[in-house]
């Protein structure tokens, strides 16, 4: 008689365990539930993270450095993917991502990975300019601060949702690059800096392409840049383009991928004509040529 009682206690209990809500992060992830391109990452590299999650996420956040990455969604909600950077002047290492997902199913599951930086080879180039550019007057130091005021406002504030669709596009896809991204350069012997972005080859007046779809948030000369367009492409990522001789679109403006914003010039801090693309990841430049390489996902 005892043994039977025993018995009906124990599937009582099964059956109550059975009714119970899920654990806390009770789905387990695959090992490979974070994937990562490309491959090696090096300092300057942009970087697309794809998350592959069991069931529907209600949202997914992550960290990576001192950056809070924004995740947005595949139309299943159970594939996710976030575009980062690695800042070009961090020093080889292993350094980890965290990424906090939300289920519908109540549950919370956090994962880490490991993402190895490999350093870049970067090169030296010297370069001759105007000296007002390597020594500013009074004046012009005046402008330069006026012009900082501008960018930060600029830069301050990102549209909270993905703006872009598609790959990324060349701003020139028929003109050759000339100096690289993330080169040393040294003006006039007396100026060292590092090259945050990607120069084209291209004759005065040659219409300039936005690399994807956005809102324009800045679009005026300035004095190094130039006449300059910043286009804020969403989730913290904007597109720069410097040094243009004539500006055809307004702050506000929402702009196609494609769609020509500006003619190219030789305008600020320039050696000659030609256009320099940045582009800008939550205040951190990466190279665009490998932006351009990334296969943006085509989410439904």
């Amino acid at each position: 008689m005892l043994r039977a009682f025993q018995r009906i206690l124990t599937l009582a209990a099964a059956m109550l365990l059975s009714l119970a809500p899920p654990a806390r992060g009770a789905n387990k992830l695959a090992d490979n539930a974070i994937q990562v391109s490309p491959t090696p990452l090096m300092n300057g590299s942009p970087y697309l993270i794809t998350l592959s999650l069991p069931n529907e996420a209600l949202s997914v956040t992550g960290d990576w450095q001192t950056h809070h990455v924004l995740f947005f969604p595949n139309s299943d909600h159970r594939t996710w993917f976030a575009l980062a950077g690695v800042d070009v002047e961090l020093a080889p290492g292993s350094y980890p991502l965290t990424v906090e997902a939300n289920l519908k199913d109540g549950t919370h599951q956090t994962l880490h990975q490991e993402l190895t930086i490999q350093t870049a080879p970067y090169l030296q180039v010297p370069l001759s300019v105007s000296d007002k550019f390597v020594e500013p007057a009074p004046k012009a130091l005046k402008q330069i601060a006026a012009d900082k005021i501008v960018k930060d406002k600029a830069f301050a504030t990102s549209a909270p949702t993905r703006q872009w669709s598609a790959s990324f596009l060349p701003p020139l896809p028929l003109a050759p690059e000339s100096d690289s991204f993330g080169n040393q350069r040294l003006f006039n012997g007396k100026v060292a800096s590092v090259h945050h972005g990607l120069d084209y080859h291209a004759k005065l007046h040659t219409p300039v392409a936005a690399i994807n779809s956005g809102r324009v948030v800045l679009a005026r000369p300035l004095y190094f840049e130039g006449g300059c367009v910043v286009i804020d492409h969403g989730l913290g990522l904007m597109s720069v383009y410097m040094h243009l001789s004539k500006i055809e679109v307004t702050v506000g403006r929402r702009i196609r991928r494609g769609q020509i914003i500006a003619l190219s010039g030789a305008s600020g801090r320039a050696t000659g004509p030609h256009l320099h693309l940045g582009v800008r990841w939550q205040g951190t430049y990466v190279d665009p040529a490998k932006l351009f390489e990334l296969q943006m996902p085509s989410t439904r």
